[in-house]
């Protein structure tokens, strides 16, 4: 958005560096994930794809991008299920999240 007012555009940065760090936290779970560097069971994963989820359904959400932001909260609720049962799992998750090459 293009605002003049200097509250406005800083409330405009605000929900621009919460979608950039949302979108940096998904693409470098996957990235992770990809690479065999963490579990998608382990928390580490799952906490980056609640925040990330949750950063840009914020982003999308001001910006009026429903189909996204519906998606983002989706993808939150996702990441909080898959948190809450890593953390229920027998071994403490710092330890089953890095996967051992």
């Amino acid at each position: 958005m293009n605002h003049t007012d200097p509250k406005e555009q800083a409330v405009d940065l605000i929900i621009g560096v919460v979608g950039w760090t949302g979108t940096i936290l998904l693409l470098s779970a996957y990235a992770l994930l990809t690479a065999r560097k963490l579990s998608a069971t382990g928390a580490i994963y799952q906490t980056m794809n609640l925040i990330g989820g949750l950063a840009l359904m914020v982003n999308t959400a001001y910006y009026s991008a429903w189909p996204s932001a519906v998606l983002n909260l989706v993808w939150f609720g996702i990441g909080l299920v898959g948190l809450i049962r890593s953390k229920q799992s027998a071994k403490p998750w710092p330890v089953e999240d890095v996967i051992e090459q």
